[in-house]
């Protein structure tokens, strides 16, 4: 609430009767506001510093203070009535009603310099975004200077250019912006017959002057990763029936047709907002006799894009984590730092951790922490109002826990936290709306489970619908409000341990369950993650044989696409019983910088 008013509850009548008014405020088509100088100098720098001035002058020319001098301030063509009424609104009361949370109304807290009202409506538009609305958010921003609102416009823009392409502001963007976003490296496409549709959509808006722009645009088009059916769209398109057109088709043609030439080098290169990074993990020896704990930290530097459903993930090595190696371990985010938590250093009782690192990504730096308080491994971590919840697992094969503990970040201590309502050992837990959810895993006679609980860490447990199959060893994430079961193990009628290739998906609201696509390949162990609209299964390994799994899938509604990943020396290489989380790149939580 304005400072001014809290000391003057009068003062919204003052203004309306204009009583006492020193201020007025014009716009460029006649239209004139009164206001009271001090109210808006207490929420704007530009009033401020021009009351200052107006008593500076009256003091070199004698006046008496007590006199009042008027202060007139005309605002730029861009500024209407309505917009200045709901900013002098913000002024007397300290309220913006959303409907005025719009860029007219940013422009003109802008040009008053009412930094309250400004980060109030900057906030807004970036909250309320869409693809409706992000050009224009983007345009205020270049105008005004605002570098950060301008960056969060265009990375939307590039994220979710499918849905910005077909709307009406898109044809109207001048070719500079439109030629920056098709070379961008952010650019987020399905395909490339997307990329070619806005290109023809942007041409066609106004072709008189466009036309002649076509072949360089085209040039941001990669032909060759189309399919044939996609190609047979772009044959169909009007634009060619143009009769300056035909040659550019051609072309075009003749580039599709090139895909044998290089088509294990051509590919679209997406660099995501945030990285896909794996921690540790148990690998084979180059020999196949072993397997060894492992220490490393990859990331995944950019998804590439080839024909049809082929894509690869470019892993890069970020560093080490101190000693030991591990495997079976929980990872954590919180305030931008990396919690890499319990696990083992090899198989058996002996081997099982209690120990707790902390990554600072910003200085590169590991920092050793508070012991859990009961060691574990095959557990499931989540993070709840800022605190680390570790839940259940096992300290040997034999001995599965029903605890739960807690970390607080700002105290380093770990406390107890409900127990669980049975013991419990590799399960899955996600967050969603708050609500800890948790299902399958291993009880203490090592039975495989269907169970989907709820878990209140002073409530304890409250169970919901039972998946359609037992699983354990899985994983689970939530995506647009639903919970995604994949991979694991299951077991048979002998009730024998069999690799679990079913998904399913859990809908809250109606608490029920429905089946997915099932997975390609076995996912035992594996990681998982969200990230940019896609579940990502990663790793692990096959139950039958043991051998590991080198793929990452794409979880989705309908279709499971698939990932292979490689590293920098193209060797195929993929830690099993890893652990797997988002690092931010460019914001918040964690950033890592461009390697």
């Amino acid at each position: 609430v304005s400072p001014f008013l809290s000391q003057i509850p009068q003062c919204l009548e003052l203004r309306d009767s204009s009583l006492l008014t020193d201020l007025t405020l014009s716009t460029e088509d006649g239209q004139r506001l009164h206001a009271h100088s001090p109210v808006l100098a207490a929420v704007s720098s530009l009033v401020h510093k021009r009351l200052q001035e107006r008593d500076e002058e009256n003091e070199r020319r004698d006046v008496d203070m007590y006199i009042q001098t008027e202060i007139s301030i005309s605002l730029g063509p861009e500024v209407g009535c309505v917009g200045l009424a709901g900013v002098l609104e913000f002024a007397y009361t300290g309220a913006l009603g959303a409907l005025n949370r719009h860029t007219l109304i940013t422009c003109i807290a802008f040009q008053l310099q009412f930094q309250p009202a400004l980060l109030l409506c900057l906030d807004f538009l970036n909250q309320e975004m869409d693809a409706h609305s992000c050009l224009d958010v983007a345009s205020f921003a270049e105008a005004y200077g605002i570098m950060e609102l301008l960056e969060v416009a265009n990375d939307f823009v590039l994220r979710h250019f499918q849905n910005v392409a077909a709307t009406p502001k898109f044809q109207d963007l001048p070719v500079k912006k439109l030629r920056k976003y098709l070379k961008s490296n952010s650019l987020f496409v399905p395909s490339e017959l997307v990329v070619f549709k806005a290109v023809v959509v942007w041409i066609e808006a106004c072709p008189s002057e466009r036309l002649k722009l076509a072949k360089e645009l085209m040039k941001n088009v990669h032909f060759p990763l189309m399919t044939f059916k996609e190609f047979s769209e772009v044959k169909t398109a009007k634009l060619w029936t143009e009769s300056n057109m035909k040659r550019l088709y051609q072309t075009m043609l003749e580039d599709f047709r090139s895909y044998h030439v290089a088509s294990e080098t051509l590919c679209r290169v997406y660099l995501p907002k945030d990285s896909l990074v794996l921690v540790g993990g148990d690998q084979i020896s180059g020999d196949f006799i072993r397997r060894t704990p492992s220490r490393e930290l990859w990331f995944g530097n950019s998804l590439r894009n080839y024909t049809g459903v082929v894509k690869t993930v470019e892993w890069r090595l970020l560093g080490e984590m101190p000693k030991p190696p591990r495997l079976s371990h929980e990872l954590a985010v919180v305030a931008g730092k990396l919690y890499v938590i319990g696990g083992q250093n090899y198989k058996g009782m002996l081997g099982v951790l209690n120990s707790v690192y902390r990554y600072d990504p910003l200085q590169n730096r590991w920092e050793r922490l508070a012991n859990l308080q009961e060691k574990r491994c095959n557990f499931s971590v989540v993070v709840l109002d800022e605190m680390i919840y570790a839940i259940g697992g096992y300290i040997d094969p034999e001995t599965n826990l029903d605890s739960v503990e807690r970390y607080c970040p700002n105290t380093d201590s770990w406390s107890s936290a409900q127990p669980l309502d049975m013991t419990l050992s590799c399960h899955a837990a996600t967050l969603m709306d708050g609500e800890v959810f948790i299902s399958g895993g291993f009880d203490c006679r090592y039975h495989c489970l269907v169970s989907m609980f709820l878990y209140h860490p002073e409530r304890g447990t409250t169970y919901l619908a039972e998946m359609s199959q037992p699983r354990a060893h899985h994983c689970m994430e939530t995506l647009n409000n639903r919970l995604y079961v994949a991979g694991g193990v299951t077991v048979d009628e002998n009730m024998t341990s069999i690799d679990q290739l079913a998904c399913e998906v859990y809908d809250p609201v109606s608490d029920s369950w429905s089946t997915l696509t099932p997975l390609a390949v076995s996912h035992v162990g594996a990681a998982s993650v969200v990230l940019e609209g896609k579940i990502y299964v990663l790793g692990g390994y096959c139950q039958e044989d043991y051998r590991e799994t080198r793929l990452v899938h794409p979880l989705g509604l309908k279709t499971i696409g698939i990932y292979q990943c490689f590293s920098p020396s193209g060797v195929s290489m993929m830690p099993v019983g890893l652990s797997f989380c988002p690092l931010n790149k460019a914001v918040n939580p964690l950033f890592l910088g461009r390697h």
